[in-house]
């Protein structure tokens, strides 16, 4: 018996339905809980720095409700006041009382903070290299770019991090005057065709009790979401949802409303869920753990392939043992978009005088102990593509020795 098709369709005439390609990121503001610690973290390790730029910190930060809890181990004898670093970045971050999310003066400081262990110090400072230092830990590192933006990072991420960072600057102005620090933002693009379009925006913002819901949908919509993804000149003709405090209230935000913990977001910190994640987080880390040293020097590379045009989308990762100053190994992955063969891409990447993947010549070649950024500055809104920081991993000064090298 034949099957029967509903209204009389012909199976072999219908048209299959074309599913969209759809790819989303999120970012968090300064005042997520996550990133509060974060930011506390890499203040710590700003602090130690500058009295010892040869000083080791490993430093975790969690925060709840009214307590901030410190711990790690570092080396070196130069003293910080932990303490007030931690309530000096609450309050800088807008966090003035507890009713906001945690108050900077009311809450209680907990600091457990160790020496580094002879066994990890050991592998550090005696290297089978004995020209450099050893990495601080085994561990696999990727680097990313694409040229899909002008600063070759994802789409969705650069969107997602400018909405969060634009509403931060405009409750800062009090421009958004019923904001508070707390924020998350979601861009969803679709790449069904050959121009990306915008899809979807999900945008929710903490705010004082008094504040009315249409009132602030309709604000985040006219003075945050159109003007920034009009700014990125993005084809928005497709975005019918926006999902702005879909909840309805989100009055209670920050360490209040949810605990928070260093390298909780490392996605955000990197490349939006568009390249792997390699596991180990960033904020709280001084130079010679590879875990993020190696992450600036694979997109410092992958950043310089993309920009020679020798791909358009370009993956590398780098490995390491503990004690051992050059990498374990090195791959390059282009996902067909390569315009030389790849192994010239892998040849000139295994090259020691176009990239120095050993932690010192990493620490080296971007004075990474003697930085010309603060860390704390990185701890919100990515540690890549970022222009207003001139970050030394995001020169395209390898260029010509790569074009050189693969062309």
């Amino acid at each position: 018996m034949p099957l029967k098709f509903l209204q009389g369709e012909n199976p072999k005439e219908k048209k299959m339905k074309k599913r969209k390609n759809l790819f989303t990121s999120e970012s968090v503001s300064e005042g997520h809980p996550d990133k509060l610690c974060d930011r506390i973290a890499d203040a710590i390790l700003d602090a130690r720095l500058a009295l010892n730029p040869t000083s080791r910190t490993a430093v975790e930060v969690m925060a709840t409700r009214e307590r901030i809890i410190i711990s790690g181990e570092v080396s070196s004898d130069v003293s910080v006041d932990y303490e007030k670093i931690a309530r000096t970045v609450v309050k800088e971050i807008g966090y003035t009382d507890a009713d906001s999310g945690i108050g900077p003066d009311s809450r209680k400081v907990e600091v457990y903070i160790d020496k580094q262990s002879p066994d990890i110090a050991r592998g550090v400072d005696s290297s089978l290299d004995l020209h450099s230092i050893g990495a601080g830990d085994q561990g696999i590192r990727f680097g990313y770019a694409t040229n899909e933006t002008e600063n070759l990072m994802p789409l969705p991420l650069v969107l997602a991090h400018k909405l969060v960072r634009y509403a931060t600057s405009l409750r800062k102005s009090g421009v958004l005057d019923f904001a508070r620090p707390d924020r998350k933002s979601q861009v969803t693009i679709d790449y069904t065709d050959e121009k990306p379009k915008v899809n979807a925006v999900v945008f929710s913002c903490q705010h004082k009790p008094s504040t009315d819901r249409d009132y602030l949908r309709k604000r985040i919509k006219e003075k945050v979401i159109l003007p920034v993804i009009d700014s990125f000149h993005v084809d928005r003709t497709g975005l019918e949802e926006f999902y702005i405090n879909p909840t309805g209230r989100f009055e209670i935000g920050g360490p209040k409303g949810d605990t928070g913990l260093t390298g909780r977001k490392i996605i955000v910190d990197t490349y939006g869920g568009s390249a792997p994640h390699g596991g180990g987080s960033f904020s709280g880390k001084d130079p010679t753990k590879v875990d993020r040293t190696a992450a600036y020097a694979a997109r410092y590379a992958a950043k310089n392939i993309v920009a020679a045009k020798l791909c358009d989308r370009c993956l590398i990762e780098l490995s390491y043992a503990i004690g051992v100053s050059k990498p374990v190994s090195i791959a390059v992955e282009t996902y067909g978009s390569e315009h030389v063969a790849k192994e010239k891409i892998l040849s000139a990447l295994c090259d020691e005088s176009i990239f120095d993947f050993t932690p010192g010549g990493i620490i080296s070649a971007f004075s990474l102990t003697h930085p010309s950024f603060r860390y704390q500055d990185l701890s919100a809104y990515g540690h890549f593509g970022r222009p207003d920081l001139n970050l030394p991993w995001e020169k395209c000064d390898k260029v010509e020795q790569l074009k050189k090298a693969c062309l």
